[in-house]
């Protein structure tokens, strides 16, 4: 689906000012940089957006830009409603596209040094406690829920290692190596990781490759790990249905997502005296800050230590 969306939208770029620029750009992000196909369609539809912006004012040419337009078009996004995580989104995707017309020569000033973004508060991620944790995992039921078992396995899975939807839906069998205990991961950026399993996810992913992936269809030339009742390999919004349907039923809120179980891990791991150096391997963050996050959320940690080395404690 996502490949559709991206040749899509490299058809859009022939009719905006800065079309080739764009194209050029997404090109070199996807073949030298290897972001994944998601992160290049979000920049290209806000690039895309930005372009439809720049013929509003006469501009049919990257090198016509100046401060003011980025400026305006900021406003703009303000304007209707976005919240500033989005403009703060589309305002990276210009710099970086500014960035690159310029090391290939085709632009001659970087301004973006002046340009100020919005101003982000760091939200802390919502996470729910153990115990209800253990109630979404126990959730399916065998007698009711016809793919009991990859459903399952997919809990525990995405509990045990902290992965993304969008990760989990891309591994294959061969990734998983259940008798050692560890899954073979490309996460953003295309990099690999290895993320050990505990002991209740590898034994329901076992369960579930012994038992019902062996009846579902099989799809020529593929050998992803979960699959549909078709036998096709199952997508990010898929896993994310899946989720959404236990955390209901387990009476969670609406709210919860895949991204509240990745949460779950980390903050759970640290609770139980993880270092935050294996926190950002496993978690596969670029940038240890973004891991530190986590110490913000883990209270309870925070208050064990305060009690335990404080004069007063």
């Amino acid at each position: 689906m996502t490949d559709n969306q991206l040749y899509n939208l490299r058809g859009r770029l022939s009719s905006v000012p800065m079309g080739d620029n764009i194209r050029r750009f997404l090109d070199y992000m996807d073949i030298e940089a290897g972001l994944s196909q998601n992160t290049l369609l979000g920049y290209g539809r806000d690039l895309l957006k930005f372009a439809k912006h720049c013929k509003t004012q006469g501009i049919s040419e990257i090198k016509q830009v100046k401060p003011q337009h980025i400026y305006d078009y900021l406003r703009k996004l303000s304007k209707d409603g976005l919240v500033e995580s989005t403009i703060h989104r589309a305002l990276m995707a210009i710099k970086m596209m500014f960035r690159h017309a310029l090391l290939f020569k085709n632009i001659d000033t970087d301004f973006f040094d002046v340009i100020d973004g919005p101003k982000r508060w760091q939200k802390l991620p919502v996470i729910a406690d153990k115990r209800k944790i253990m109630e979404l995992l126990e959730s399916p039921d065998q007698e009711h829920d016809p793919y009991y078992y990859r459903d399952k396995a997919i809990l525990e899975t995405l509990y045990s290692t902290g992965m993304r939807a969008s990760e989990i839906a891309g591994i294959n069998v061969k990734d998983l190596n259940l008798s050692i205990g560890y899954v073979r991961c490309i996460g953003k950026g295309k990099k690999e990781r290895i993320i050990p399993m505990n002991k209740k996810s590898i034994s329901a992913v076992k369960e579930y490759l012994e038992t019902l992936r062996p009846e579902l269809p099989k799809t020529p030339g593929q050998n992803y790990a979960f699959i549909s009742r078709t036998g096709r390999k199952l997508d990010r919004v898929e896993i994310w249905r899946i989720v959404k349907k236990y955390a209901i039923r387990s009476g969670m809120p609406k709210g919860l997502t895949v991204h509240t179980l990745r949460h779950c891990f980390a903050t759970h791991l640290l609770s139980g005296g993880a270092d935050l150096r294996s926190l950002q391997e496993m978690l596969g963050h670029a940038d240890i800050a973004t891991t530190q996050i986590y110490t913000h959320v883990d209270q309870d940690r925070l208050k064990s230590i305060h009690k335990q080395f404080h004069p007063r404690g």
